[in-house]
């Protein structure tokens, strides 16, 4: 029998704390590596766990014999459990990062137990704490960059198919999708019935609802993000460094008002609607994956052949436009063809990266017609644009430094070996802080031999370096 109580004694242990990877530095606004562990760091109650794990099993906590930490996220910790019937779940733990937790635990559940009653490969799951089965098979990364053609062709087939079974579904409206009793003791609000959505449990046609109340029109959608970001601009709006320290020089080194952003932001609202397409068929409400990846794919190959068995993590999944859901996945995109690797790799690489896009784009094309149309959508033709651009000459001129200064990032990223925010495997770590450290002090040799560089020049280069810490007084401005 495994003692849930004993698990609780060491409060460093890694059932309660990050240990995936670290983070290198502090990016201009990302945060230092203590930051970033504190905020991944939550002691929960094992005890009361094994309680909700039996409540839901219908079983004894004696009968749970094993309980390990399986992978760590970006959200959340995930646990296996496994019974004494050799029955395995899986137990989400969500970081303190992640807020509102209330609703986004409320909504990933009835979003996946939404779709799953749907005919969809997705985990069964409960809450509190989610509870899922646990789904066993490899995960799609662990073998993505070796697949054959056969294998991406059935691949991209498959996706294809339930991409388009996912999109088929019809909403009254846009938001998120809960469990009506859940939003009602959340919010106070009854929400947007999905009448007639679970046929196959007639019982229960009402029990899931779109979130927030109000019914989002299509132009509504549009508008909300950018008078959000609006209001609280006008309201709190601080002078900020920009957002990557690699831009800095071409901002003269300087925190930038918030007036530029605010001038932008104005200017997409006139944009937003001409952005409408004309076909009716495009902006009908649907929904999808929030962040396909390789990683979210779970696959078998048990028969011979590459089967899907399901897709995970729908954290953050939203009902929209279907021309804002159109597009394709981030890992099956192959819009350029920079890969930093020896030739030979180089070349095998981007054969396997466009054989992926091209087969996903005929796939979808083949089996989700209305998803192959949004990919190829342009706003509305004909309109006189509601904005006009002057000093065209300088903003290219800026907009060609930025490029180049991203670039640069991406140089360094890939030399250094680093992902989003800076963080690296925790094996990575030393060796890459290493690296990190000594490109900075060939930066800065560089820097003072050269004689055309002031003093004052190389005092803003060394209090700007990409590749320091912020201190904590710095990164409480940034919040």
């Amino acid at each position: 029998m495994l003692e849930p109580h004993s698990l609780m004694m060491d409060l460093e242990s890694e059932l309660f704390n990050y240990t995936a990877g670290r983070f290198l530095y502090a990016s201009c606004i990302f945060a230092n590596d203590a930051h970033h562990f504190r905020e991944r760091t939550r002691v929960f109650n094992i005890p009361g766990l094994f309680n909700t794990i039996a409540k839901a099993m219908n079983c004894g906590t004696e009968q749970i014999v094993d309980f390990r930490k399986l992978a760590e996220g970006g959200f959340n910790r995930i646990f296996l459990i496994t019974l004494d019937t050799d029955f395995q779940l899986v137990a989400r733990i969500l970081y303190p990062l992640l807020v509102p937790k209330a609703y986004a635990v409320a909504s990933e559940v009835a979003t996946m137990d939404f779709l799953r009653s749907k005919g969809l490969p997705i985990p069964k799951a409960k809450t509190e704490y989610i509870l899922m089965e646990y789904v066993k098979g490899t995960n799609l990364s662990q073998i993505w960059s070796d697949l054959e053609e056969d294998e991406i062709i059935s691949l991209m087939d498959q996706l294809a198919k339930v991409e388009s079974s996912m999109m088929s579904i019809s909403f009254p409206a846009g938001g998120s999708i809960y469990y009506a009793r859940d939003l009602k003791e959340l919010s106070g609000n009854e929400g947007i019935p999905l009448h007639n959505q679970v046929e196959s449990i007639a019982f229960e046609k009402e029990r899931f609802c779109i979130g927030p109340i109000e019914q989002l029109k299509i132009k509504s959608v549009l508008f909300a993000g950018a008078e959000k970001d609006l209001a609280y601009l006008n309201q709190f709006g601080a002078p900020r460094v920009p957002y990557e320290c690699f831009r800095m020089e071409h901002y003269n080194n300087e925190k930038q008002l918030p007036s530029d952003h605010i001038e932008n932001l104005g200017r997409y609202l006139r944009l937003a609607p001409s952005l409408v397409p004309d076909d009716d068929s495009l902006s009908a409400f649907c929904i999808r994956h929030p962040d396909l990846t390789d990683s979210n794919l779970r696959v078998s190959t048990d028969s011979g052949c590459l089967q899907m068995l399901s897709v995970l993590d729908w954290q953050h999944a939203a009902v929209l436009p279907l021309f804002l859901h159109a597009g394709m996945p981030k890992f099956i995109q192959n819009e350029d063809d920079e890969v930093s690797k020896d030739d030979q790799d180089r070349e095998g690489e981007l054969l396997r990266r466009r054989l992926v896009h091209y087969h996903y784009n005929l796939s979808t094309a083949t089996h989700n017609r209305i998803h192959h149309k949004g990919l190829g959508y342009f706003a509305t033709d004909g309109a006189t644009c509601p904005v006009v651009f002057t000093e065209i000459a300088a903003a290219e001129e800026l907009w060609q430094a930025l490029a180049n200064a991203k670039r640069g990032e991406r140089w360094l990223r890939d030399f250094v070996a680093y992902g989003e925010e800076t963080w690296v495997p925790a094996a990575h770590y030393e060796a890459a802080k290493a690296i990190g450290q000594e490109v900075k002090r060939r930066t800065f040799k560089a820097c003072a031999e050269d004689e055309e560089m002031t003093k004052e020049t190389y005092a803003v280069i060394e209090a700007n370096s990409p590749l320091d810490d912020m201190n904590e007084d710095e990164l409480e401005e940034y919040k």
